[in-house]
């Protein structure tokens, strides 16, 4: 699929106080050790298997469905959709998903979307992510590192980019699923972040 734009930001866009609250009720919840496709459940890891999954990916995270949140953030990811000029068709959305980088902590490379369609539950059966989006939940000076990039890649090239545009606080980039990124290591403080995977039919 070629793309004029590979992804699509707005800048301090959500108020600070949104952004604190978040985190405020983020870190209330009960959190657990970020997983990939290849594990199932954090919680059933055997140390070896712990160790492995800290080597692609090392956060903490909880999954966040309140209602206030969906409302905050839906009206950029239609913008984005919109303005990026790429019209997915999308439905539904996923638990937000609330994530703490801390010293040293990363996601390597990956990306969302997955070959086949989801299977369930029920509600997001046949359904597959198009859009993911990442909201800046912490002031710049509060941490280094911890970038996120992309990697515009083709069966030829692989082109990586820093997204500069995200490390205001209340900034938002969206982006296809389906393009490569990840989050560097955090050097220093802490990074706070929320992810949204916005779902819809297979495309055509």
């Amino acid at each position: 699929m070629n793309l004029k734009n590979y992804y699509w930001w707005f800048d301090s866009i959500i108020p600070s106080r949104v952004c604190d609250e978040i985190v405020k009720y983020g870190v209330s919840q009960n959190s657990r050790l970020g997983i990939t496709g290849d594990f199932k459940d954090s919680k059933e890891l055997t140390k070896e298997q712990e160790n492995n999954l800290k080597k692609m990916r090392d956060s903490n995270v909880a999954f966040l469905m309140e209602p206030w949140i969906f409302k905050e953030i839906h009206p950029f990811i239609n913008a984005a959709n919109h303005n990026a000029g790429w019209n997915f068709q999308w439905s539904d959305t996923e638990a937000c998903q609330f994530t703490k980088y801390g010293l040293n902590q990363h996601y390597g490379w990956h990306c969302d979307s997955w070959k086949e369609p989801y299977e369930k539950p029920q509600w997001r059966k046949g359904l597959i992510r198009k859009l993911s989006m990442t909201l800046c939940l912490s002031d710049s000076k509060d941490y280094e590192g911890g970038e996120l990039e992309f990697d515009f890649r083709s069966e030829e090239t692989t082109k990586i980019v820093t997204c500069k545009e995200i490390k205001n606080k209340g900034s938002i980039v969206v982006f296809p699923s389906f393009v490569w990124h990840r989050v560097k290591p955090v050097t220093k403080g802490i990074r706070y972040s929320l992810v949204a995977w916005n779902l819809g039919k297979p495309y055509i």
